[in-house]
């Protein structure tokens, strides 16, 4: 994979997904949170992690729904950006970028830390950055090396560290004083809860998950399953070790330990237990922030796809496959945050903590933005996860009232600094971002839409020379139906998304699906009209126009066409065909060939939809101020035949009464000529824009009748489209009319 298509390799299985969401849960936070969680709480601190637990478990199920929806990489910052809009996907963006570099490198200061402190020739402060350094420099590299080789690497750390701890526990058990245990909830039900701020930063990595859903393997299961089995694990495995932890040791002597764990077990595992945790403690800063460096740099990653970040970010490395810039761009900014050492030591585990605070303000939205995907069903959500109908609203409703209980309980400076972050997201939005933004979201989109369905129009739009024309057209159409609705044009583009991997999309298809929107955002602008924009990431670009088409109630489509027939395998091509056989409003396939629509001409002749095409005609017209021109070809008349200007004459009037246009709408022109179709093509010459009905007999006269099309596209100069009316329209055609019509004129 080449640097410019960006594009993430799945290539994390189950047990990489499990260990990289235990290693932020079960990592760091283990031996050091229990001293602060039990000095807070007490023995009750074990209910706390309970409650932290709960809380994550309600948004891990919203997240799994949401990741198998959208399995590429970002995580909550993905899913609010896509449901809710840039605005808030970019308070998220920058709340978790920055809380997990935050935490990261508090991890490896801590690294540091365990390293200097046991060894009596190691001392001074400069040596815990150092070694801070060094570690981070690692965890970096093997980041840009590939996250399967992370994972590996992940897989042994979790591993040695998750055996030592649970010797620790289980050892642990058979020297419990339940005497220690008497004094349970120390600070009341208040601690309890407020202790559920400080531990919830542990429970991060269950989030990492969804944040490189797009590298995992079969995400529809793994996701759902590894998210759910890593938090209620690690939940357990915390509520246990506190009671273990407060039940040998009196909760009063841990409380202001920075090695608690430690601390607790030489009572019963002596020195080779104080060397065993303490290289376990290692192990857990290294794959703590390892978890951290991998999840930043895929936010940040996302965030350059989106646009709200220079799209600097969003490439791959050539070899790797990895986001190589976002990754160390990432580990220079936590670089910069080791630097500062000890000397800023409380700051750090402060920032820490707010890195717990913006996770639970993304988590409340995340929840909020389930319930705008599940309200406005966009044709591209199609979850393999869906939260069951008896869990559903309550899990997001539920999720949403805990993190605002929890977050109601931090302390005054976590709130200050973690609203700053906030803000920060929110001003970087409006100076930065905006007028870069074309994601407006699904769910404001869905609660803006009108009480009355309007005219809505369709605009496929994937060609930067066409566009324009293609946009002409489709508001020349829409306007000419504001006297009847309200009208509305809707510019998508569809991306196929990778064939193995689900919806997982390389960037530069991301970056030229946005610059197409964005163009079509300023072409209405000129046009001084108002246009909706939707992208969308589809397993097929024709079925995915079909989906949003019937999801938008639309009333027309236009697409560009080419102006060549396949003649093999498809008629009009592999995405145009099934638009045409699955799309149920007005189709217009049309070759742009010229700005200028000039006086449109309408093929009056055989076929079902002759009338929508006169119809076209007239809606194009409306541009240039010029009245259509309905153009039918009869062949001479014989001995008995009826007059064929006549038989012309009444025909174009079956038409037009059909396309809703009055005799001064439009001009009838009547040809008498042996070979109709080169009569067609000379006829329509002098036109700019020509409208052909579809034939719907058969694929084969379709391409005999659409090649009329095609020898117009080919020698005029003008703009050609081929159209079709709806799908449950009338199929009564010219001919029987004008026979019908003869017959009882011959009778009467």
């Amino acid at each position: 994979m080449s640097g410019d298509s960006g594009e993430l390799e799945r290539n994390l299985g189950f047990l990489e997904a499990m260990t990289l969401g235990g290693g932020t849960m079960i990592g760091a936070g283990i031996f050091i949170l229990p001293g602060i969680a039990a000095e807070g709480a007490g023995p009750a601190s074990s209910i706390s992690f309970g409650i932290a637990g709960f809380t994550a478990l309600l948004a891990a199920i919203t997240l799994a729904e949401l990741a198998t929806g959208m399995p590429i990489a970002g995580g909550s910052y993905h899913y609010v950006n896509r449901g809710l809009g840039s605005f808030f996907g970019s308070i998220v963006g920058w709340g978790m970028w920055t809380g997990l570099m935050f935490a990261s490198a508090f991890y490896m200061v801590g690294f540091g830390q365990y390293i200097v402190e046991p060894l009596p020739f190691f001392d001074g402060r400069a040596l815990v950055v150092l070694f801070g350094l060094l570690g981070l420099a690692l965890i970096v590299a093997i980041n840009v090396y590939g996250t399967e080789e992370s994972g590996g690497a992940q897989n042994i750390m979790i591993g040695t560290e998750f055996a030592i701890v649970l010797v620790y526990m289980i050892l642990g058990l058979f020297f419990i004083d339940m005497a220690n245990l008497s004094d349970f909830a120390p600070t009341g039900t208040t601690g309890i809860v407020a202790t559920t701020g400080t531990v919830f930063v542990t429970f991060l990595g269950f989030e990492i998950i969804a944040t490189v859903a797009g590298e995992i393997k079969k995400p529809g299961k793994l996701i759902p399953l590894t998210m759910v089995l890593s938090v209620v694990s690690v939940t357990i495995l915390y509520m246990v070790l506190m009671l273990v932890t407060t039940g040998v040791v009196p909760y009063q002597d841990i409380g202001d330990s920075l090695v608690p764990v430690s601390d607790v077990a030489v009572v019963f595992m002596g020195s080779i237990g104080v060397v065993a945790i303490v290289f376990a403690a290692v192990i857990a800063a290294i794959s703590s922030s390892n978890s951290s460096i991998l999840a930043a740099s895929r936010v940040i990653f996302a965030m350059g796809r989106d646009n709200l970040m220079s799209n600097w970010f969003n490439y791959t490395h050539s070899n790797f496959n990895t986001p190589h810039r976002a990754i160390l761009v990432t580990g220079a900014v936590t670089g910069f945050l080791i630097s500062l050492g000890l000397e800023v030591e409380a700051i750090v585990a402060l920032l820490a903590e707010v890195a717990s605070f913006s996770f639970l303000v993304s988590y409340a939205l995340v929840h909020v933005a389930l319930v705008g995907f599940r309200y406005a069903d966009p044709p591209e959500y199609d979850p393999d996860f869906a939260i069951p109908g008896v869990l559903y609203p309550a899990v997001p409703i539920a999720g949403v009232v805990m993190t605002a209980l929890v977050i109601s309980q931090m302390e005054p400076v976590v709130l200050l600094v973690g609203s700053g972050v906030v803000v920060l997201g929110g001003v970087w939005y409006l100076a930065y971002a905006r007028q870069r933004d074309i994601e407006a979201g699904v769910f404001p989109t869905a609660l803006r839409k009108p009480s009355e369905q309007p005219y809505r129009v369709v605009v496929p739009v994937a060609n930067p020379e066409t566009e324009r024309g293609l946009l002409k057209l489709a508001a020349a159409t829409a306007r000419a139906h504001a006297g009847e609705r309200a009208t509305e044009l809707v510019a998508i583009n569809v991306i196929e998304a990778d064939q193995s991997g689900l919806q997982n999309v390389d960037s530069g298809r991301l970056d030229h699906q946005r610059k197409l929107l964005e163009t079509a955002q300023e072409i209405a602008d000129d046009l001084g009209g108002t246009l909706q924009t939707q992208a969308v990431v589809k397993d097929d670009v024709g079925d995915g126009i079909v989906d949003v088409v019937e999801d938008l109630e639309a009333d027309q489509l236009v697409l560009g066409w080419e102006g060549s027939l396949d003649r093999n395998e498809y008629v009009f091509g592999r995405t145009l065909d099934p638009v045409i056989r699955g799309a149920s409003c007005d189709v217009s396939l049309v070759k742009i060939k010229s700005d200028s629509i000039g006086t449109p001409v309408a093929l009056a002749g055989p076929g079902p939809h002759s009338p929508v095409a006169a119809r076209r005609a007239a809606d194009f017209a409306a541009v240039s101020d010029t009245t259509p021109v309905l153009l039918n070809v009869q062949p001479p008349a014989d001995e008995d035949d009826v007059n064929p200007v006549e038989r012309g004459h009444s025909a174009v009037r079956w038409i037009a009464q059909r396309a809703g246009l009055d005799p001064d709408e439009y001009e009838t022109k009547v040809v008498v000529a042996e070979d109709t179709e080169a009569t067609i093509i000379d006829a329509v010459e002098s036109y700019d824009t020509v409208c052909v009905g579809l034939s719907e007999k058969s694929d084969i006269s379709r391409i005999f009748f659409g090649s009329i099309a095609e020898r117009i596209a080919r020698q005029n100069t003008g703009n050609v489209s081929i159209v079709r009316g709806p799908i449950d329209s009338s199929t009564e055609s010219v001919d029987n009319a004008t026979a019908e019509s003869s017959l009882t004129s011959s009778h009467g």
